[in-house]
């Protein structure tokens, strides 16, 4: 579906640019030059994660249970392999991190650098339980590493759980264990949206942001609906838990999953996502939508190690430092490809996990030393 690549790409471009407008001299010295543009990005960028929030409840959809039941014979084993297939390139681009923030720590005083990690450090990184267990986050944005990881367990455990129960196969389900998955998705989005999301305590769970990846899987059930009248009325569902949730209290977090449902809604039913409805001229942007959770994991070394460069150089000035933000972001797309292409794409094993985890053990033991 490159549509829904180019709106990974261009979503993961955004996040790129919040982080680059937020950490180290540099955005400070080129504020100057577009103070409107720079407040945006480093306000409201952030706000582009709900986009990756519902693609990936809408894919988790479609891969897990397209017709509304788990399609899936060993649930565990498909939630060790997502283990598996997140962490081989999150662990490579974490050694790295920690590598880069070493050799830059004496020549960029920053808050934004990371510490020297400790080894209960290293390993609560290397299970995704470092906010859980209230460790210093060793790379910006990885939080979401986890919480990708908590919300596809628990949406294939929400789709799975009435099978598990009543010990039914989904070939034998009858028509109303069939909706039951989808009603079990439903109200834990409902409910997140309500509260869970409103409660600064839980952003460390699945169930803070559950509300907009719940949106995404509701959408793909209701595009698969082949009546206009059971589409719409699907689509007013999500209209009227959206409108609710806002008006208890407006969060332009939720607001923007909710446009963005819904336009994916809209293009689903007109067929834009398939591959015959996407221009040549935006192959670029789908590539870069292809490789943006590889893009995601590296930019932050590369960001800590240009602002390294630029803040020792000299001249200084605001014209140098938006050449370094530019250069910044053209490094971190190409450190991304050789990412994607290495350790991405490449299909995960065992082995290469454990590997990778010694190596990021090994690294920062050396540098703590």
């Amino acid at each position: 579906m490159p549509l829904l690549d180019a709106a990974k790409g261009l979503a993961c471009a955004v996040i790129v640019g919040h982080h680059l407008s937020r950490y180290g001299p540099m955005p400070a010295g080129a504020y100057s030059l577009a103070p409107d543009f720079f407040n945006w990005l480093a306000d409201d960028g952030r706000l582009a994660v709900q986009v990756f929030l519902v693609i990936a409840g809408f894919l988790a959809a479609s891969s897990l249970a397209p017709d509304g039941l788990l399609r899936v014979d060993r649930p565990l084993v498909r939630i060790l392999q997502r283990y598996g297939r997140l962490v081989s390139p999150y662990l490579a681009a974490l050694t790295v991190c920690v590598l880069v923030a070493a050799l830059v720590r004496p020549w960029l005083d920053e808050e934004v650098v990371p510490g020297s990690p400790s080894i209960g450090q290293l390993i609560a990184h290397s299970f995704l339980l470092q906010d859980l267990l209230g460790y210093e986050s060793l790379s910006t944005g990885i939080w979401y590493v986890a919480i990708d990881f908590q919300l596809f367990a628990l949406a294939l455990t929400l789709v799975g759980l009435p099978a598990m129960l009543s010990g039914s196969a989904s070939a034998t389900a009858n028509r109303s264990s069939r909706w039951l998955p989808v009603a079990l998705v439903l109200a834990l989005a409902a409910a997140s949206l309500v509260l869970f999301n409103r409660n600064a305590g839980l952003d460390d769970t699945a169930f803070y942001f559950f509300g907009a990846y719940g949106l995404g899987m509701l959408v793909f059930w209701i595009g698969r609906a082949t009546r206009f009248s059971t589409w719409q009325s699907g689509i007013v569902l999500l209209l009227l838990m959206g409108a609710g949730a806002l008006a208890i209290d407006w969060r332009s977090r939720i607001a923007t999953a909710l446009v963005t449902a819904l336009l994916i809604a809209v293009a689903q039913r007109q067929h834009w996502l398939s591959p015959a409805h996407w221009p040549a001229a935006a192959v670029p942007l789908q590539r870069l939508g292809r490789m943006s959770y590889s893009l995601f994991l590296i930019h932050f070394p590369v960001l800590l190690a240009m602002n390294a460069l630029v803040a020792n150089l000299a001249p200084h000035g605001p014209w140098l430092d938006l050449l370094g933000m530019v250069t910044t972001f053209g490094l971190s797309v190409a450190a991304a490809a050789l990412l994607y292409r290495w350790v991405e794409a490449r299909p995960a094993s065992w082995r290469g996990v454990f590997t990778l985890f010694a190596v990021l053990l090994v690294s920062g033991i050396v540098v703590s030393h």
